[in-house]
């Protein structure tokens, strides 16, 4: 799930989900981890997941796709399987100037699959094709 993050990065998520399982809560300890390891993005991705912002997209072909609802309520569709998300932010921040790990919508998927607060939606293998190729909405 998270093999694109530092092993850092891939724990802190992992004891995220395991005390999320266990207590129905994050910690402050791991509250300021998160912050700590991804940086601003982390309160603002938090927020996200209090939004239920994130919705899993799946399709009959098991493919899957996360639509994640911004602030300015603009969608985005982030694959976590490839750690991709088309915000002007990713490609700023992470992919130009290297400023960090990920941007705030894709560390929303990796806390709401962590903390079982993804939303699902069926939509068909056709969906699914123009919602990644970027030709149209599911």
């Amino acid at each position: 799930m998270l093999s694109f993050l530092p092993a850092v990065a891939e724990q802190l998520i992992r004891d995220i989900k395991k005390t999320y399982e266990e207590t129905s809560q994050i910690p402050d300890d791991l509250l300021s981890a998160l912050k700590f390891v991804f940086g601003p993005c982390a309160l603002q991705a938090l927020d996200l997941v209090d939004q239920r912002s994130v919705t899993c997209l799946s399709s009959p072909s098991g493919r899957e796709a996360f639509q994640v609802t911004g602030g300015s309520g603009r969608s985005y569709t982030c694959l976590a399987s490839c750690h991709y998300c088309p915000c002007p932010a990713f490609a700023y921040a992470v992919l130009r100037r290297k400023e960090g790990l990920l941007c705030k919508h894709i560390l929303a998927v990796y806390l709401c699959r962590a903390t079982g607060a993804t939303r699902r939606d069926a939509v068909s293998d056709q969906q699914m094709s123009r919602l990644l190729s970027g030709t149209a909405a599911p």
